[in-house]
């Protein structure tokens, strides 16, 4: 159709790289996922630690069944677009994606974590500020419904809980790469400003203490093989809030709000968000080696 955002993906080695095109283009694609307005055109496919070259091929034969071009040239793959979207699941990547993506001065949705360190966030976050890019970064699980409603009740939680799965990565961090989603959930309900992070290994994942000025604090409780996310908001004069997120929605849910972007609105999520996000994660990272709290980069 004439009127859609052209969009080519950098990356094939996570789940996003087909899922989101299903919901663009799928012709299988259940209606209430979706997404009209966006068509994925063209996907750059390479192997990375996470995904070999058996899954490589089977992602291509299913993009290329929705017709999307599938290629290996970076230049090919963001020729004739008006969007790029990052999809890989490497976030040692990421900073080299950024800049290559960074000359075409388009739209760049760079999928969650943001980078694989705080120094290498904070780099990509300089480059779209210096180029007054359009960039957001984020996980699918801040705009979970569920977590919506529990902030309608307790609008400025003084403690959160948050509980999310530890998912094993196949390079570097596990933290870093999958506790942003939970970590997400923490930003969008307690905000910017934590000083600390304390981050304590056990049998089956890690709970990691977050502390922020005026003796508020958050916890990020992260379990292997346990994929449900949650938590419950408290302020100091007892009230609670509990809330579960229903996972079967999350994609397109945030394919919805990357559509309003991706044709030239606002970002979902102040690029600072994101930045926090990535320097929690890296404060996590670094206690769980060091065995000790460790600072936020600010």
């Amino acid at each position: 159709m004439a009127n859609e955002i052209r969009v080519g993906i950098v990356g094939i080695d996570t789940s996003h790289s087909t899922e989101f095109p299903k919901r663009m283009q799928a012709p299988d694609c259940p209606p209430l996922q979706k997404v009209e307005g966006l068509r994925a055109v063209s996907c750059m496919a390479f192997t990375t630690p996470f995904q070999n070259q058996e899954g490589v091929d089977k992602r291509t034969k299913l993009l290329e069944s929705w017709g999307v071009k599938v290629t290996s040239s970076f230049e090919e793959t963001v020729k004739n677009i008006d969007a790029v979207m990052i999809e890989l699941n490497d976030p040692a990547l990421h900073l080299e994606y950024f800049k290559k993506c960074a000359e075409l001065n388009l739209p760049i949705y760079l999928d969650k974590p943001m980078a694989d360190t705080y120094k290498n966030g904070k780099e990509i976050y300089d480059i779209a500020i210096k180029k007054n890019l359009k960039v957001c970064s984020m996980s699918s699980l801040r705009f979970a419904p569920a977590l919506f409603e529990a902030l309608k009740k307790i609008q400025k939680p003084d403690y959160g809980y948050f509980f999310g799965p530890l998912g094993l990565a196949a390079s570097g961090s596990s933290v870093v790469w999958y506790g942003v989603h939970t970590f997400e959930m923490m930003v969008k309900a307690m905000g910017r400003g934590a000083l600390s992070c304390k981050t304590v290994k056990h049998s089956n994942g890690v709970v990691i203490t977050v502390e922020y000025p005026d003796k508020k604090s958050a916890v990020a409780d992260m379990q292997e093989g346990c994929f449900s996310y949650g938590g419950v908001l408290r302020v100091k004069t007892g009230e609670s809030v509990p809330y579960v997120v229903d996972v079967d929605r999350l994609n397109t849910d945030l394919v919805r709000e990357l559509y309003n972007f991706l044709k030239g609105g606002l970002s979902p999520v102040p690029l600072e968000d994101t930045l926090h996000v990535m320097a929690l994660l890296d404060a996590s990272e670094r206690s769980l080696q060091s065995g000790n709290t460790e600072k936020v980069p600010q």
